[in-house]
């Protein structure tokens, strides 16, 4: 990982680069903001710490256009000055872009703490980038296994047709067998032979239409009889289509193709405008969207519709398009592009499957995506955040404090003799009191905390804006709820303590610092005979 010290004196770089110095991390110096500014595209900074004095451009100044610039602005910047400690001069900092202060002379132990906060939530960033581009590769896989899936589904449906129309192909193949033996009879006959020359090109014909079919038979594809006596079109649900038309002319045609199937809804809207109130009223499985309409174009309605977040699947119909208007549609978002001049029965049924399809494709991505991404934030056994989560949300959650100057707490609860549990009724009796412990905890947070089990017995919770006298009470009768609740596994019962330790961030110096001051309550209320709830106090003391 890479860091960024901008100090205009190079004894200072020096003292940092000692205090900082470890394997791993690669260390750059600035001696000035015009430096600074070119450097930063150079690497991909983790982190930057700025002099706030510097003699050609002011770290106030260096932090606003590093700020300003769209390529540089996500990097975290600590002030690092000597001057005064002044509400007034801080809020101008953080007003420019930094995230936090280092006050000369420096302690190192404070430094040491603040730069590896920040460089873990880098290395969190990085690690979450590196699962995004997994989860686009597993997305990718998806779309191949269910592009498989679809095939394999309709190879099926070749086959039953196949097996439902064997008979209608044994028809005209054993009629042109037989005119084959005719022929061969009568080849001396003239008359005869062209008779049965004719008779063979018609049956040859119609296994030739019916193998076409069979080659390109859809789910609503139209399956014709050999002799093209009837038809029907094999939709397996009900379908809500909206046609955007001005004229009526799209509408109309796509209906009488359709027929008076009774699994198609068909609504029209006659605008943009409409159509836009009808799809915030309704849900439609696909939109037939003209070209052309009074109150402008596909491309002006796909524009609409993805600013007001509208995804239902859409095609477009032009009776004057070309390969440019078809490529600007389809980068919009719309799925199919359909020429006026082949609106047919097979078109029609072929676009409607096809986009019913992509659209539940789509649907399985994203519950994927939704899934992947409550994996990577919440504990599967207790259904609340977890570590990973916890981490970056108290450090969100410290900052925004100091920054408003509100309090907020960090509480933190370890199941007393948890290992007994285990040792006593087996392991699967400890996920259960877990589970339930996790569930209680749930239930007794108020809507905006943030609930996480930290890891093996342990569980935390960040509280934004809160009343000192108030939070002890609600834990301590959290912690009365626990023990007098009656678990049970199998045929045993058992009751479970927890001790409790609460810390506030008016006496923390930094996210990590609260949450050692946590640990260390917690720690006073076991080594005091647990099943208590304390409270860390300025110079170490504890109250329960």
């Amino acid at each position: 990982m890479d860091i960024l010290i901008v100090d205009d004196k190079p004894a200072n770089l020096l003292a940092l680069r000692k205090l900082l110095g470890r394997p791993g991390l690669n260390i750059v110096e600035a001696t000035g903001g015009n430096d600074a500014l070119s450097l930063i595209l150079e690497y991909d900074f983790a982190l930057i710490l700025l002099d706030v004095q510097m003699p050609d451009m002011d770290g106030f100044e260096t932090a606003e256009l590093i700020r300003g610039n769209e390529e540089t602005k996500h990097i975290p910047i600590i002030f690092v000055t000597a001057i005064s400690k002044e509400q007034k001069y801080i809020f101008k900092g953080y007003d420019k872009g930094a995230v936090d202060y280092l006050f000369k002379p420096l302690d190192p132990d404070i430094l040491k703490s603040k730069v590896n906060i920040f460089l873990e939530l880098y290395k969190q960033k990085e690690d979450l980038k590196k699962a995004n581009t997994e989860l686009y590769k597993a997305n990718e896989r998806i779309l191949e296994q269910q592009e498989g899936l679809i095939e394999e589904a309709r190879l099926k449906v070749l086959l039953q047709m196949l097996g439902a129309n064997a008979q209608k192909l044994n028809q005209p193949l054993a009629f042109l067998l037989d005119n084959v033996e005719l022929l061969e009879k009568h080849s001396d006959n003239r008359e005869k032979s062209v008779e049965c020359i004719s008779r063979i090109k018609e049956s040859g014909r119609k296994i030739s239409d019916i193998a076409n079919k069979i080659r390109t038979i859809n789910y609503s594809e139209p399956i014709p009889s050999y002799d093209g006596s009837s038809s029907v079109v094999n939709f397996n649900r009900e379908i809500n289509i909206l046609v955007v038309d001005d004229s009526g002319d799209v509408f109309e045609g796509i209906k009488a193709f359709l027929g008076d199937q009774d699994l198609v809804n068909m609504s029209r809207a006659a605008n943009m405008k409409e159509a836009l109130t009808m799809l915030g009223q309704g849900q439609f499985d696909m939109i037939f969207l003209d070209h052309l309409l009074n109150d402008g174009t596909s491309i002006d309605f796909l524009r609409e519709a993805e600013k007001e977040g509208i995804e239902t699947p859409v095609i477009v119909i032009s009776g004057q398009g070309d390969e440019m208007l078809v490529s600007q549609v389809i980068q919009l978002g719309a799925y199919e592009y359909l020429p006026k001049n082949r609106i047919n029965l097979e078109s029609v049924s072929r676009v409607i499957n096809n986009t019913l399809e992509r659209a539940r494709l789509r649907n399985d991505v994203k519950k994927a995506q939704a899934k992947m991404a409550e994996m990577s934030t919440v504990d599967e056994l207790t259904k609340l955040h977890n570590r990973r989560y916890f981490i970056e949300a108290l450090e969100g959650e410290f900052e925004r404090a100091s920054r408003y100057e509100i309090e907020m707490a960090l509480i933190m609860v370890d199941l007393d003799h948890f290992k007994k549990i285990n040792d006593t009724y087996g392991h699967p009796s400890g996920d259960m009191v877990l589970s339930k412990i996790g569930g209680i905890l749930k239930k007794h947070v108020r809507r905006n905390d943030i609930a996480c089990r930290y890891g093996g017995e342990e569980f935390a919770v960040i509280l934004s804006n809160v009343s000192r006298e108030n939070i002890y009470a609600a834990y301590d009768r959290f912690r009365e709820m626990v023990s007098e609740h009656l678990f049970e596994y199998e045929s045993n019962q058992f009751h479970i303590t927890v001790s409790i330790g609460i810390a506030f961030s008016n006496n923390a110096e930094s996210a990590n610092d609260l949450l050692s001051q946590a640990d260390q309550a917690l720690y006073q209320a076991k080594d005091t005979g647990r099943n208590k709830t304390v409270t860390y106090m300025d110079k170490e003391e504890f109250a329960d």
